[in-house]
Order: C-alpha cells, then structure tokens, then sequence
C-alpha cells in the first residue's frame, strides 16, 4: 500500500502549511482507501467520542482543518 494522491488541493494551496510542521491532508491510497493525516486528538476525546462511535486500540482520532475538508469534497464520489 502506499499514498497514491490526495483529496482536494495540497496544503499549501489552501493556505494550511507552514513548511516546518505536518499539514492536515487526505490521501488516496494504491488499494482504494483513504488515509487522514491530522493532529492526534484521541486522548483529548476519549476512545468513546460518541454514543455510537468507538475508537478501536488500534485506530486513532485526528483532527483536519475544515478548509481540507472543503476543498476535498469535489473528489468524494457520491457512492
């Protein structure tokens, strides 16, 4: 598996990057998935965010800007 392209525009475009740190993005990945990087929110909330929502031991919660999500809803197929 390995990152194959990105939803939306790169960080830099959308104004999200500061060339010395990470930058919130979603990649598409060579098996058909979607990988998420963001700042690691887990502890903050909890490994039960929801009432319906749960965080495995080996899953964790990043945060994204609200711009990479925006600017990534043109490439999210409808199905």
């Amino acid at each position: 598996m390995k990152a194959i392209g990105r939803l939306g525009k790169a960080p830099a475009e959308r104004g999200d990057t500061t060339s010395t740190t990470g930058s919130p993005d979603i990649l598409t990945l060579s098996d058909g998935t979607f990988a998420v990087i963001g700042v690691d929110v887990t502890e903050e909330l909890g490994q039960t965010p929801l009432k319906d929502a749960r965080c495995a031991p080996n899953e964790r919660i990043v945060q994204i800007t609200r711009n990479t999500l925006i600017y990534a809803k043109k490439d999210i197929p409808d199905e």
